[in-house]
């Protein structure tokens, strides 16, 4: 299977998911800060509202198969034994403080399902001397990496608690045979920097957007840019955010609905100024040019307007409380159609105004359960899906996918 990805909104082929379990009900309401929640879930109906975001993705891509859970492929990666030491020996080195050192052995001597919930749950029966903190943000796959064309760039954690994740996504990356493709086209970052995958979008093949955010440094960014730029991407557009938990990541403020239309939270995006830079290569140089707003970046790149509809919508107050439901982070299954929490019904009246049609995910799965999902050059859906419970990780549906392959939009 050869994974690539070059743009936010052409067809799905495959994606990673983590479906909520036992994790997020040992987050201990006095460690939530920790953990980076801002509350606590409930389990069993954060589990049911992620399951029927998934039955919206199996019905979209063409084989059903292709919706990977990243603890299946844990399973078979820890299962190679190259792979189980080379995450043991980075485990032990990615956290000195934690003293796990003097259970390496033991460690070793794990099953891989033993050492996968050591890794999710902190915790195992078959080595009880060991107790780490829970790993709750396993749910947002979307960070642990970002395939970029048919190369993938493999994130480092801005925060400790996220550690034990980004490095159980680099093992898979680096053993696991779904991605024979991108081994030897892997980005790495310093072990100084913070680069995470809420931060970049792919927004064509030639085009990239990074966000210098609360989790991604500016040496990240520059790490990721060079790299980026000596293969077929043109043109890095840094976007400087404001350095604050309610917009941890570029895609919480903003994201594609189709090559020409963005959802956005205007108080970060249209409000600001003089915060985008963009970084071109010219020959063996890279240029840097600042700019004034991303929508006439965005113009000047692709050639063509770029509509931006507003999360939450013309009000204020709704567009602060829909942002934070994270109204502003959709994922799109083809061009035009995308996928977010029904809560946030002010950014779904928006978007019905621009011309899309609304659906639910009972509606969604049923009009495309027995035929594939071909949607039109010029269909626009906005399928919904209840996130009552997983909102309160402070993630979307952008949040919680990580995409592998993906075509070129229309």
């Amino acid at each position: 299977m050869k994974l690539h990805v070059y743009s936010e909104t052409g067809p799905l082929s495959a994606v990673i998911v983590h479906t909520p379990g036992k994790e997020v009900s040992l987050v201990n309401p006095e460690l939530r800060e920790q953990l980076l929640f801002d509350d606590i879930i409930f389990e069993a109906d954060a589990r049911q509202e992620h399951l029927e975001m998934i039955e919206i993705f199996r019905a979209a891509v063409p084989d059903r198969k292709n919706v990977f859970e990243i603890c299946d492929l844990a399973i078979e990666t820890l299962a190679i034994e190259r792979a189980r030491i080379f995450f043991i020996d980075e485990l032990i080195r990615s956290l000195p403080g934690s003293n796990i050192h003097p259970l390496r052995s033991e460690l070793l001597d794990l099953d891989a399902a033993g050492l996968l919930e050591l890794i999710v749950t902190g915790m195992t029966a078959s080595l009880p001397k060991l107790t780490l903190d829970p790993a709750p943000n396993m749910l947002f796959t979307r960070d642990l990496a970002s395939v970029v064309n048919d190369r993938i760039i493999l994130s480092r954690a801005a925060k400790p608690a996220r550690v034990r994740e980004f490095l159980l996504m680099e093992t898979i990356a680096r053993f696991h045979p779904l991605f024979d493709s991108l081994k030897k086209n892997i980005i790495h970052i310093g072990k100084q920097d913070s680069v995470e995958g809420g931060d970049i979008l792919v927004a064509s093949e030639e085009v990239v957007l990074v966000g210098i955010s609360e989790r991604t440094t500016f040496s990240g960014l520059l790490s990721i840019t060079e790299k980026l730029l000596r293969d077929s991407v043109r043109h890095v557009v840094a976007v400087d955010m404001p350095k604050q938990r309610s917009s941890m990541h570029l895609d919480t403020i903003f994201t594609f609905a189709r090559q020409d239309e963005c959802i956005v939270f205007p108080p970060a995006i249209t409000e600001r100024r003089n915060n985008i830079s963009v970084f071109s290569r010219v020959g063996d140089r890279i240029v840097v040019e600042r700019r004034e707003t991303l929508q006439k970046t965005l113009e000047e790149l692709f050639g063509h307007p770029v509509t931006f509809i507003k999360c939450g919508g013309e009000n204020l107050t709704n567009q602060y409380r829909e942002q934070w439901t994270d109204g502003a982070n959709v994922f799109a299954l083809a061009p035009g159609v995308i996928v977010g929490y029904e809560r946030n019904t002010e950014t779904f009246k928006m978007m019905k105004k621009h011309g899309y049609r609304i659906l639910n995910q009972r509606e969604f799965t049923e009009e495309w359960r027995d035929k594939p999902f071909r949607p039109g050059p010029d269909e626009k859906l906005a399928i919904t899906f209840q996130g009552n419970e997983l909102c309160r990780g402070r993630g979307g549906a952008r949040c919680m996918t990580l995409p592998i392959i993906r075509h070129k939009a229309f």
